[in-house]
């Protein structure tokens, strides 16, 4: 099979493309022939050496992954080849999911919805997870609620909007002017352009979800009602400290996100009923896995980006 590796880290060009054995599935384990993998901003954050999740290398970079069950590992009955699915795998290990077969766990997995392309499958699974797991494990958003997503045009975001609304919410979502109409689409009852309008400004929200980090956090925390949550992705350099936290009265919550057969159904089930779609801005062949590095390190993917073998 084709796999992208690295034998050192560094900038996009350290990705090569390589021949290797297909896997064998163990124990509780399932082999995918890939039909898409997701490319998120870990994936070139461990690639360049800015997260040392891995290791040293050699490493294979990738958890995101949509495809069909080629085989099935022994104790396995929940699937079986020729089943289409999707998940998010093995994070913080090793998830090796830009190849042309991968294997996984059971319980990383789940049947592909009949409402995704492949595409869109394999862009739902570690950004669904994240504003799932923030919105709904942490916040607990509730309906009623108002709700602040920054950079609500992205991958995790363009989600975390839907999975509000989905909750009852009414949300307020920060891009720029030129994607609002994506927003509006998406659900967003008050988009904001941050290049012309202070997020601030807006009346006070009951969860705010931080998805750039920096002076962000901070502000962020200050708009939360007594009461209400501050949930991070982004938590370093926030200027969120433990004592603004006791003075404003509210709770703050930091986002590591972790895969989960569960919830990814729960997301599943929200697009058999039409409440959550994924937007997929690009597709790139895996051989150019490399440019999509480069291009999702810019920012510069509205939705998601999918790499195809």
């Amino acid at each position: 099979m084709r796999v992208i590796t690295q034998h050192t880290v560094g900038d996009p060009s350290v990705l090569d493309l390589v021949e290797a054995d297909c896997p064998e599935p163990g124990y509780g384990q399932v082999l995918i022939r890939t039909g898409a993998i997701g490319v998120n901003p870990v994936d070139w954050q461990v690639s360049s050496g800015e997260l040392a999740m891995l290791g040293e290398p050699p490493f294979t970079v990738g958890w995101d992954i949509a495809g069909t069950v080629e085989a099935a590992g022994p104790g396995v009955s929940a699937f079986a080849p020729g089943d289409g699915v999707m998940g998010m795998l093995a994070l913080p290990g090793a998830g090796n999911t830009y190849a042309e077969y991968v294997l996984a766990s059971v319980n990383e997995i789940v049947h592909k919805p009949a409402g995704l392309t492949m595409e869109q499958a394999a862009g739902l699974p570690m950004a669904g997870l994240t504003a799932w797991q923030s919105l709904v494990g942490l916040a607990r958003t509730q309906p009623g609620q108002r709700v602040l997503v920054h950079r609500a045009a992205g991958g995790v975001g363009h989600l975390a909007v839907q999975i509000a609304k989905a909750r009852g919410a009414h949300v307020i979502g920060t891009a720029s002017a030129a994607k609002h109409d994506l927003l509006r689409g998406l659900g967003v009852d008050e988009p904001i352009d941050y290049r012309t309008r202070d997020f601030a400004e807006a009346r006070r929200v009951d969860v705010a979800f931080d998805l750039l980090g920096g002076e962000y956090g901070e502000r962020s925390a200050r708009l939360v009602t007594p009461g209400g949550v501050l949930v991070s992705a982004c938590p370093q350099d926030t200027g969120v400290t433990p004592e603004l936290i006791a003075r404003l009265g509210i709770r703050h919550a930091l986002t590591i996100v972790s895969p989960s057969a569960p919830d990814l159904a729960q997301l599943s089930a929200l697009v058999a009923t039409g409440w959550l779609s994924v937007h997929v801005d690009q597709v790139l062949p895996l051989a150019e896995a490399a440019k999509a590095h480069e291009i999702v390190a810019r920012g510069a993917v509205t939705g998601k980006l999918v790499l195809v073998p």
